[in-house]
């Protein structure tokens, strides 16, 4: 797997994590274009950390990450550390994303990127996590990944719908504080 400066990535082998397609990074990136450089980034269910690692790449001055999988997150670790710039900042945490999500609480960032396992319960807890823990800064954005066949996007108290793209069989859900 390639990242932005044709930067090289290791992943697990097998399908232990599914690294986001490079056609949906591109364009995650492309949306973001000029809120990256200094922001805090929080890479949710990370995978092998291809998105940190892009965040790192375009000048992101912290990135933490959460991923539950020992061995991801021994190559999240070699992918960010060859990546990092010396003024930059990146942790990996392992475990389960709710619980970590509160060891973070108060800690706020600017673009939070969540791809969970598609399958997977953990859209609504999460986000309803990100609101209590009061995760998202005042102008920041979450992008979530997910199948629209299997998790349909909604309002969350504290947080609302900014807006949506569709690649193929998968969807990014923006939100961005309520304005209530």
């Amino acid at each position: 797997m390639r990242i932005y400066g044709n930067r090289q990535l290791k992943t697990l082998p097998g399908q232990a994590t599914r690294p986001t397609s490079a056609r949906v990074r591109e364009a995650l990136f492309n949306i973001w274009r000029g809120e990256i450089e200094g922001c805090r980034w929080l890479d949710l269910c990370a995978g092998n950390g291809s998105m940190g690692a892009e965040a790192l790449c375009r000048g992101a001055s912290e990135v933490v990450g959460i991923e539950k999988n020992k061995r991801a997150c021994t190559i999240i670790q070699q992918n960010w550390q060859q990546v990092v710039q010396a003024e930059q900042k990146f942790k990996v945490l392992r475990g389960d994303v709710i619980v970590r999500l509160k060891s973070l609480a108060e800690g706020k960032f600017d673009r939070i990127y969540f791809d969970p396992p598609y399958d997977s319960y953990l859209y609504l807890p999460v986000l309803r996590a990100i609101v209590e823990y009061q995760l998202l800064s005042f102008t920041g954005e979450i992008a979530v990944e997910h199948n629209p066949k299997l998790w349909q996007a909604a309002e969350i108290s504290g947080l609302q719908i900014s807006r949506g793209k569709t690649y193929g069989n998968t969807n990014l859900t923006f939100y961005i504080k309520s304005q209530n």
